[in-house]
């Protein structure tokens, strides 16, 4: 654990930051920054593990990191937490979701990993990449079958569900591709260069039945939990493909199986599973219409440095009373 402490002695605020997987560690450099944005007097504590944060959290004003229920119910101090995961889905049990703490993180942020990998996937399925891999040496054998099966991205058709950050950066990367987008969002929200229009819930159905490629691009909510079942997949052009590398929940993993053994569906690509770790056993892992990574879409060189920015932004804010960025509404859930 390091404590750094701000000289002045005005009005302190006391942080707390957590590492973990996207925030590995918090160099000297950040933490000077972030003690330097957060004002006369104020003091941040860095740890490691959560079970470290629980006995220290009295004082806390403002955490930066995660903040599960033990930790909640040992910071009664607590105004604002800033999550380290884009996926917010964790943060909103009950206690903390109906009190006055606010709730910001990486919103806006992460889209243009999260679409690389998405596309690297996409293509490893639509150019027979990853069964070139697999096949090895025997790939030469199995060259004309291979060539056979490819398909080109240009002229096909990607619907977007869920027309955030990852969204819209699935969608210039699409029409870079040479692909027309259409898009829903469960809100209101604007289109893009990409997507002039972007429909409403009402017209998920349409999405899908005009799309040759699914993008699944929201998060998890009580709304979008297992949101792609029999019926949505029966929705879909046959042979379409699905991509997802938001959350896994979001598809109901029996229903998956069962769309991309009759051919409903011509593939899948994935970073995300419907229960994680999968187990070796489960059907997904010998379908050749599958490309899996183990959820590793979130990662990126610019992320950490990227939030760490956003968090100094919004501690300026946070001290003048002015809008934060990256704001969760925790009702909605995103």
């Amino acid at each position: 654990m390091t404590d750094l402490t701000h000289e002045t002695e005005a009005r302190p605020l006391n942080l707390l930051a957590i590492t973990g997987l996207t925030l590995p560690e918090l160099p000297e450099a950040d933490q000077r920054r972030i003690v330097e944005a957060a004002g006369p007097g104020a003091t941040l504590q860095v740890v490691g593990r959560v079970r470290d944060a629980v006995p220290i959290a009295g004082d806390v004003d403002v955490i930066f990191g995660v903040c599960p229920e033990p930790l909640f119910r040992a910071a009664p101090r607590l105004r604002w937490v800033h999550a380290i995961a884009s996926g917010v889905d964790g943060f909103l049990y009950p206690a903390f979701r109906d009190s006055d703490v606010i709730l910001t993180g990486e919103k806006g942020l992460v889209g243009g990993h999260l679409a690389d990998h998405g596309f690297g996937l996409l293509l490893g399925l639509t150019r027979r990449i990853a069964a070139a891999l697999r096949y090895g040496a025997e790939g030469w054998s199995h060259r004309e079958e291979l060539r056979r099966q490819e398909v080109e991205l240009e002229g096909l058709t990607m619907g977007i569900v869920g027309f955030g950050g990852t969204g819209r950066a699935m969608a210039k990367r699409a029409v870079a591709f040479g692909m027309r987008c259409v898009a829903m969002d469960e809100l209101a929200v604007s289109g893009s260069p990409e997507v002039a229009t972007v429909g409403g819930p009402d017209t998920l159905n349409d999405v899908l039945a005009a799309s040759d490629v699914v993008a699944i691009c929201c998060p998890l909510t009580d709304a979008t939990r297992h949101l792609f079942n029999d019926s949505a997949f029966g929705r879909m052009k046959r042979g379409a493909i699905v991509v997802n590398v938001t959350r896994g929940e979001i598809v109901d993993g029996d229903a998956l199986v069962r769309a991309l053994t009759s051919g409903q569906l011509g593939g899948a690509a994935l970073d995300v599973a419907p229960e994680e770790p999968l187990p070796p056993e489960h059907p997904l892992w010998s379908l050749e219409n599958v490309v899996m990574t183990p959820h590793t879409a979130g990662a990126s060189q610019h992320r950490a440095p990227r939030n760490v920015a956003r968090f100094c932004t919004n501690l300026h804010r946070f001290r003048e009373g002015a809008e934060l960025e990256g704001v969760v509404d925790k009702k909605l859930g995103y």
